[in-house]
């Protein structure tokens, strides 16, 4: 089976959804602006939730893990993590609860003023992280939205919107990734200088 037709034509998709982010001043200007934001929180003692759904999950794990971790170089954690890795307490708050309060029970919970939740979602339509922001408005939990083309129901509980110009899943998670590692990469350097 000749596989080459597809390849191409994905790949092609992709750098096309890339380019149409390069292009994008406004969408520019709400990444440096997570940026600012994000670097604020961690340098007055705030933490950084991440929340999403399926691939969102997994990309929300993984940007968590980069500013717990490390990203490009060794130096202190910052304070990340996302709020779907506890098993028991997902299951627990689905059963109990319903799912559509996973992220909004939790957040109620850990978040303080100050901090900031960045919810993943490629519609923006997430019930559970609609929810969630819903709860961050009381708190004064800052909200970051990262979602496709029209930011969906997220849109107006968002304190900042990065809304991937696309609406074919694949390209906008692979678009929140690429943007998720370019965040990551500046916080550091932000807070911790140039790469030793």
């Amino acid at each position: 089976m000749d596989c080459t037709n597809l390849i191409e034509k994905r790949l092609d998709a992709h750098l096309e959804t890339i380019a149409a982010l390069r292009s994008d001043s406004a969408l520019k200007a709400a990444v440096s602006e997570a940026v600012e934001v994000i670097t604020a929180c961690f340098r007055n003692g705030g933490r950084v939730y991440f929340c999403g759904n399926g691939g969102s999950a997994a990309d929300a794990q993984h940007l968590a893990a980069e500013f717990s971790g490390r990203f490009y170089f060794d130096r202190p954690v910052l304070p990340a993590d996302a709020l779907h890795c506890n098993t028991s307490y997902l299951t627990a708050v689905a059963n109990d609860y319903g799912y559509d309060r996973i992220f909004a029970r939790l957040i109620s919970g850990l978040g303080r003023k100050g901090d900031i939740l960045v919810g993943i979602s490629t519609s923006g339509n997430s019930s559970n992280i609609v929810a969630a922001f819903e709860v961050c408005r009381g708190k004064g939990v800052k909200t970051i939205a990262m979602t496709g083309a029209d930011g969906g129901k997220m849109k107006p509980l968002s304190d900042l919107l990065i809304n991937v110009p696309s609406t074919d899943t694949p390209r906008i998670q692979e678009a929140h990734i690429t943007i998720g590692h370019i965040i990551c990469e500046m916080v550091e350097k932000a807070i911790f200088g140039e790469k030793k």
